[in-house]
């Protein structure tokens, strides 16, 4: 009779279990170094299958209504250069003379910042002991400053050294969206046949999150963009366009982007006045707390569910591997990251997700 080899969890570490590991460990770091190596066209591709997934519904659309695919791709990507050159011609020169505006004004903002920190540790002496020198802060924020005016101005001109990777894009996108389906077969070939249900599922879920997360972005940032702007604009906060701008590109990152928004936004209210910054800090409290309870659950639902620190660790990573346009992929690469784990790991196990949040909340209240 054969005895189906079951192995012991319990049993120390074999010497085939290890070499499976130092083969596992190598493996990855090839791969490491390969991504690294690779990194400028790995951005193209990932930024171009994210686009078309968003995409790919509009021309599924067009395609129903008897329109055929190819002309559907063209006339979405006509779409999308007519929109892309109306920002161009409308939007970029009031933008880059309120940019210059603010970069001509810091010197004055940032002495007024260091005006009311005075103040404040004159009339507040454990402050003053609480707080580093205003001349230290100084030098900090300064070389900060010149740090990120120096990613800004390294991603300024990759971009402008970058048209002919654009338009390479843009055939790549045309090509993915006009016939997809080689693609997807190709995909779900590669999985094992014990593991093509996941990865059928790990792809439908995550196109399914990226239409959620675009729409989201389209609406809300649209939305909380203008109101930022607009109420900025009343109370006498410039230059309100660029912060509209901020707050726009804010919903690329879900949770914290309303808090990396703020930062710049109250600073510089903070250098006109205290009754500046209450007015700023009120505009953006009402604005993100409509978007948090109104905007979010009837636009993105339940489609979305990335804790701040996943985001926030993504965000790093993807600015770290790709530059500023690493940016855009921090929220698919944080999904897509939970989706494999879900759906190859946790799924399988089925663990009971009350117990373990149960275990979770007695940890954190230090609970028996």
């Amino acid at each position: 009779m054969n005895e189906t080899h079951r192995e012991d969890p319990h049993a120390p570490l074999s010497y085939y279990g290890m070499r499976r590991i130092v083969w596992l460990i190598f493996f990855v770091f090839i791969i490491w170094l390969i991504l690294r190596a690779l990194q400028p066209v790995i951005l193209v591709f990932a930024l171009v299958f994210l686009l078309a997934m968003v995409l790919n519904p509009i021309v599924v659309w067009l395609h129903k209504h008897r329109v055929p695919r190819f002309v559907g791709v063209i006339m979405v990507m006509l779409a999308l250069i007519a929109v892309t050159t109306t920002i161009i011609l409308f939007a970029i020169p009031p933008l880059s003379r309120q940019l210059q505006e603010l970069m001509h004004s810091t010197p004055n903002m940032w002495q007024g910042i260091r005006n009311r920190i005075e103040s404040l540790t004159q009339n507040y002496p454990e402050v003053r002991e609480a707080l580093p020198r205003t001349d230290e802060m100084a030098s900090k924020v300064g070389a900060a400053a010149a740090t990120v005016g120096n990613f800004l101005l390294q991603s300024t001109l990759g971009l402008v050294g970058g048209v002919a990777s654009a338009l390479l894009a843009i055939l790549l996108l045309v090509f993915v969206l006009a016939n997809p389906r080689p693609l997807v077969t190709a995909y779900l070939a590669l999985a094992p046949d014990r593991y093509r249900e996941q990865a059928r599922r790990t792809l439908e879920r995550m196109m399914r999150q990226m239409i959620a997360w675009a729409r989201g972005v389209a609406i809300n940032g649209v939305i909380t963009g203008v109101s930022i702007g607009s109420l900025l604009w009343l109370v006498g906060v410039q230059p309100a366009l660029i912060f509209g701008v901020f707050a726009f590109l804010g919903e690329f990152l879900p949770n914290i982007g309303a808090f990396l928004v703020s930062i710049p936004i109250l600073l510089v209210a903070l250098s006109m006045g205290a009754t500046k910054f209450w007015l700023a800090l009120g505009v953006i409290v009402l604005v993100y707390q409509i978007e948090l309870n109104v905007l979010v659950p009837g636009v993105l639902g339940k489609e979305m569910r990335l804790h701040p620190v996943n985001i926030l660790f993504f965000t790093l990573a993807t600015a770290e591997l790709f530059g500023l346009l690493g940016v855009f992929l921090a929220v698919p690469a944080a999904a897509l990251v939970q989706i494999v784990i879900d759906e190859f790991y946790l799924q399988p196990r089925r663990i009971d997700a009350a117990a373990l949040d149960r275990e979770a909340a007695a940890l954190v209240e230090g609970r028996k």
